[in-house]
């Protein structure tokens, strides 16, 4: 008796393990410490920090990361293995050439389309040197790498979709701003008349009035334009890179590969409202940290002995001082000098500063979310950069915006239309306007209470920006890039996306119609009404 008892207890042991396994098996597999490659070839500093910040969320998460890029890293994690291939000093001198011609000019977005096709085609043709090094191809000509999922920054460059078949991986774009053009394309994701580009500033919540959507229009029209010039680029760079290799893919097959699309942005809060493919992932404010780092202690020190609050001012890491007319910068100067408040300058040659003034501290880099989060702090000066304008709002500090170029103008529109702050001309700054602007924003509260309503909406979600770039980069890793989750729109030609076959069909049955419509007038219901008008008695005429 007791032993049947032990064998059947046994035997319920072993089913009991052998279900547990088979559960364990058909749960999903586990993707902690998965091997993530990043490879970040745009030149502005700004994205990469965007970029950086998924990275070091990831690397934190204990996963294995590479990181390709064309600058050393701002935003970094002791674990990520850096592989650095910069641009050569004839480069950078033409870069720079090209940002001195922007500031010079009044900020549009005609100015923008101008510099990509002129100076600024350097952002895009030296993107291919950098996958054309020896460094990046030892990546995947060494058969011991092996990459889970591949990261590209997506800035002018969506060849680089690509680098999912070359690396056998699902492909995840990382995007510095709110879903457009270059990234709905390879997503399927709908451009929409309601949707207003990134130069429009619509009111939070309202639809356009004409002029607005008429400027959209003008904007939609002119980035349709460039898409084509820029796909032709594409198009030869693909051919340059990967067109020998037989077993890559063609373009147009590479870019229905992508698996989803990180955006830098919350349009709940944000706005535009519109809708989204479940590939498009919001991450906006992923470079802001929940809990700040310490300040170094010279810029700790100057915050604290401000008795009437300080400022900040920074034109980003793409505007340098050298950039702007010594002109502009003698009014700044004297403009912030004459200030009670601190003043923190971002300026990059420190041998050479401005003047000197003891409200000012001029610093070569700054931790710029660190010092916004600062409760001294009560006005930035930006030039209206996505990034800087998101931790602003993040942390309630009104701004007063200069903006230069690309997305700045629109952003800084958006910023003055929410409430948040006043936007300046940089290149004809005047001084009595640039000291009374100052002023106005940091003495009005109404600035400041609207950014507090604005960053109580902004913190509010269900999951922090670290937490999505965690989830979905798991998942899709997880479920071998996700394609259940494509929108069937990467699969449809222009025609088919918009039913132009079926407005076709449909004008040719309409005139099919007609035809058969005019054939039976003309052979039977003609023949009809000349027999009833002949078989009509005819009226007698009386004679007078």
């Amino acid at each position: 008796m007791t032993q049947n008892r032990r064998s059947s207890w046994i035997g319920c042991s072993l089913g009991g393990l052998l279900v547990a396994l088979l559960a364990l098996q058909s749960m999903p597999q586990g993707t902690e410490g998965s091997n993530i490659l990043g490879v970040f070839t745009s030149h502005s500093p700004s994205h990469f920090i965007v970029h950086m910040s998924i990275m070091k969320t990831l690397a934190e998460k204990g996963h294995n990361v590479t990181v390709v890029s064309s600058m050393p890293p701002k935003v970094t994690h002791k674990s990520i293995k850096h592989i650095v291939i910069p641009l050569s000093a004839e480069d950078e001198k033409v870069l720079n050439d090209g940002m001195i011609g922007m500031v010079k000019e009044k900020p549009s977005i005609w100015n923008t389309f101008k510099s990509i096709f002129s100076s600024l085609t350097l952002l895009i043709d030296k993107q291919v040197d950098v996958l054309e090094d020896p460094k990046f191809q030892e990546l995947y000509l060494n058969k011991g790498n092996k990459f889970d999922v591949v990261f590209a920054g997506f800035f002018f460059n969506t060849y680089q979709v690509a680098l999912g078949a070359r690396f056998n991986c699902p492909v995840i774009i990382s995007w510095p701003g709110p879903p457009m053009l270059m990234v709905n394309e390879v997503l399927g994701n709908p451009e929409l008349s309601s949707v207003p580009q990134m130069n429009v500033a619509g009111k939070p919540g309202q639809p356009m009035n004409f002029q607005q959507r008429l400027q959209s229009f003008g904007s939609t029209v002119g980035f349709n334009a460039l898409a084509l010039f820029l796909n032709y680029k594409y198009n030869g760079f693909y051919e340059r890179l990967w067109g020998k290799d037989k077993s890559m893919p063609s373009f147009e097959l590479a870019k229905r590969n992508v698996s989803l699309a990180f955006c830098n942005s919350h349009a709940i809060s944000e706005g535009p409202i519109r809708p989204n493919v479940p590939g498009i992932i919001e991450i906006g404010g992923i470079q802001v940290k929940t809990k700040p780092d310490p300040l170094p202690e010279d810029i700790k020190e100057f915050l604290e002995k401000s008795k009437h609050g300080a400022i900040l001012f920074s034109l980003g890491s793409n505007l340098k001082g050298e950039h702007i007319q010594p002109e502009v910068v003698s009014t700044i100067f004297k403009g912030l000098s004459s200030l009670k408040q601190q003043v923190i300058w971002k300026w990059e040659d420190l041998k050479n500063t401005p003047g000197k003034s003891a409200n000012i501290l001029y610093k070569k880099w700054l931790p710029q979310d660190d010092i916004l989060a600062h409760p001294k702090i009560k006005l930035f000066i930006t030039h209206a950069g996505k990034g800087g304008v998101a931790e602003a709002q993040y942390h309630g500090v009104p701004m007063l915006a200069l903006p230069v170029f690309a997305d700045q103008p629109g952003n800084a529109d958006k910023l003055v239309a929410s409430g948040y702050g006043l936007q300046m001309p940089l290149a004809t700054l005047d001084l009595d306007e640039f000291k009374v602007a100052i002023k106005e924003v940091i003495e009005n509260p109404k600035f400041a209470q609207k950014l507090k309503t604005f960053s109580q909406l902004y913190r509010d979600r269900p999951l922090s920006a670290q937490e999505l770039v965690v989830y979905w980069t798991e998942y899709v890793i997880r479920h071998h890039g996700a394609p259940h989750m494509q929108s069937p729109l990467v699969h449809m030609n222009f025609i088919a996306s918009n039913n132009l076959d079926i407005y076709i069909l449909a004008v040719l049955v309409l005139y099919i119609l007609f035809l058969i419509n005019k054939i039976v007038w003309k052979f039977l219901w003609g023949k009809l009404f000349a027999k009833s008008k002949k078989d009509s008695p005819k009226k007698k005429v009386k004679k007078q």
